[in-house]
Order: C-alpha cells, then sequence, then structure tokens
C-alpha cells in the first residue's frame, strides 16, 4: 500500500491535521565547505522525513510564523559547520533553550578542507539523526 507524503509548506509547517514533523532542523548554511555540508545534511534529513528543514535566518528576523513553528516543534536540531555554532546561537537569542546541537567539525571534518561530498553529507546527516533519537524529548514551546 503507497502513503501520500505529507505536505509541508514553504515555512516547514505541516499543511494537514497532523502531528507535525519529528523535529525542525536549522543549518547554519554558512560560506565555509562546513557550511554547505551543514545544509546539504538538514536538506537530506528534510527529505528522508527525519527533520523538516526550516528558515534559520527567520528566526534571525523574528518572522512570527517560523517562531510559532519552532515554539510547536517537538524537537529543535542545530547544525553548525564549526564552533563558532551560529545556527545554536541563532535559536539562543531568539529565546529557544532546548536545542539539540552538532557540529560538522566535532564529526571529524575541518573547516577549508572539506569537500562537500555525498559521503561527508550523509555522515552528518546520520550523526544529527542518531542525536534526534537519543536525546531525551524536548517539551514544546521550549522558549525563555
Amino acid at each position: 500500500m503507497e502513503t501520500t507524503p505529507k505536505t509541508k509548506c514553504a515555512c516547514s509547517c505541516t499543511c494537514e491535521d497532523d502531528a507535525g514533523p519529528p523535529a525542525l532542523v536549522y543549518p547554519c548554511s554558512g560560506a565555509a565547505d562546513t557550511g554547505e555540508i551543514s545544509d546539504r545534511a538538514a536538506r537530506l534529513l528534510d527529505a528522508e522525513d527525519t527533520a523538516w528543514m526550516s528558515c534559520l535566518a527567520g528566526i534571525g528576523g523574528r518572522v512570527s510564523g517560523l517562531l510559532a513553528s519552532a515554539s510547536g516543534a517537538r524537537a529543535l536540531l542545530a547544525i553548525d559547520g564549526c564552533p563558532q555554532d551560529c545556527a545554536r546561537k541563532t535559536l539562543e537569542l531568539a529565546g529557544f533553550t532546548d536545542i539539540r546541537h552538532i557540529r560538522v567539525t566535532d564529526v571529524g571534518f575541518k573547516k577549508g578542507s572539506t569537500p562537500a561530498s555525498p559521503e561527508a553529507v550523509r555522515r552528518v546527516a546520520d550523526a544529527a539523526a542518531v542525536l534526534l533519537s537519543t536525546a531525551s524529548p524536548s517539551t514544546p514551546g521550549s522558549q525563555a
């Protein structure tokens, strides 16, 4: 029996009456190679329906609909490319406190010398999926 994939809005919210995404993922998407890996790993998690990618710029810009989606998400995941932790800090500055976090550089890649290969993207996505499956459940609306 075929299942119909969930319809997602551009803001990553669900457009149907269901429980929504398992998590929202916010990559740093920075200019370095590790930022590209972060972005592509988030897109892979989204494509596999492990977590739905959302807009970090919208969180930084305090876009009300994106803040509401993040507040209601079962989990928030920040994928940063390097120790600057821009994605995690952006979520924290918006008041979110229960953030699962992973860094591309902590998965064994070096900023400035790691091509964004499918293998690198897969490795980061897999590490993020493990984090989502083992971390304690977040409380929706865990915003300060």
